[in-house]
């Protein structure tokens, strides 16, 4: 790729390499005010109405990452003219005690905009996206502004189901430190394509705000 390309186009894997390029083992990182399309959802992962969720919320991410490039089309001067979408993010209820009952789960679904994606880009990809492919999810799609602050985070290597192991080590690093968590919430960042990666080489983030 030549360098007047990468000016060109936003890859957040390069230009946000001290959020995403984390490894099997605790960090403290400092996460600040980000931009997301986000939509809520209740129930088991596994259940279509997740995925739909995720599929809709990526036709809207792709919308605003087309609006934006055709009104870039024809600018110079080493403005940028795209960028590469960013990762599905999952935000979960913390979840305590007893056994686990995926059915009543309560999460937030987003993926982060760059910073020079406005609420008024976000609105027309939004209508053109009603226009094009109707879908009544697209109702319940936001923009907002969300700054998490003082954070650990693990990369997690594996099944989703066995997160827990790396959230122990995510508690013990917080214990030594003494750090304490903030909210009920954590946050997941799936670096993998679910579809297209073996569930033992699945890549996620897991990460919550500390203080």
């Amino acid at each position: 790729m030549q360098r007047e390309d990468w000016i060109m186009k936003y890859e957040w894997r390069k230009q946000e390499n001290n959020l995403y390029s984390v490894k099997q083992m605790p960090i403290i990182v400092n996460v600040p005010k980000q931009k997301f399309i986000l939509v809520k959802g209740k129930g088991n992962p596994n259940e279509v109405d997740f995925s739909d969720r995720i599929s809709a919320l990526y036709s809207l991410a792709y919308a605003i990452k087309m609006l934006f490039k055709n009104a870039m089309k024809n600018k110079t001067d080493n403005e940028i003219t795209d960028f590469m979408v960013y990762p599905l993010e999952g935000l979960w209820e913390k979840v305590n005690g007893a056994e686990l009952d995926k059915n009543k789960l309560e999460y937030t679904l987003m993926i982060k905009q760059p910073d020079f994606i406005t609420q008024e880009i976000f609105t027309k990809a939004l209508e053109n996206i009603k226009k094009k492919k109707p879908n009544a999810l697209y109702d319940e799609m936001s923009f907002r502004e969300i700054e998490e602050g003082k954070s650990i985070q693990i990369l997690h290597v594996g099944s989703y189901d066995d997160e827990p192991k790396s959230f122990e080590q995510l508690n013990e690093f917080a214990r030594k430190l003494d750090l304490r968590r903030i909210g009920d919430f954590h946050k997941e960042i799936y670096l993998s394509n679910k579809n297209r990666t073996s569930e033992e080489k699945q890549k996620t983030i897991l990460r919550y705000s500390v203080k």
